[in-house]
């Protein structure tokens, strides 16, 4: 069998407006664009992460962080498949849906230096005054 060669990394967008590019995800790589804060909500139920989330967020946003990383884990391997954990799945659709989506303006999947697949950079918009 031949190897397909590395799968594409998933791109997950807030906002049409504002994509989270290569070459911004490659300037966050070198340490030339830095990561204002950081959560690691891994091992919290739902209810716990949500909450923490929107915690994390809000006060990130009202501190004017422009990009926080945002630790889900990558969750236990079902059946031989890569991990497929719940906040792994969730966590994207609380940060471009509901009361954070105006605060988001685009998500991605963390370079594997920042945790991968297992880990989400988050673009935050400017607080308004």
């Amino acid at each position: 069998k031949k190897n397909p060669g590395p799968r594409p990394r998933p791109h997950i967008q807030a906002s049409a407006n504002h994509l989270f590019d290569h070459k911004t995800v490659r300037r966050i790589s070198k340490g030339k664009f830095s990561i204002d804060g950081r959560i690691d909500l891994h091992g919290l139920t739902q209810p716990q992460a949500i909450i923490a989330l929107r915690r994390f967020i809000h006060m990130a946003h009202a501190s004017d962080f422009r990009l926080v990383l945002v630790i889900t884990g990558k969750g236990l391997p079902e059946h031989g498949q890569e991990g497929r954990g719940i906040l792994r799945q969730r966590v994207p659709d609380w940060l471009t849906t509901g009361e954070l989506a105006p605060m988001v303006s685009g998500v991605r999947e963390a370079n594997p230096l920042h945790g991968g697949s297992g880990a989400l950079y988050v673009r935050l918009r400017r607080a308004k005054n």
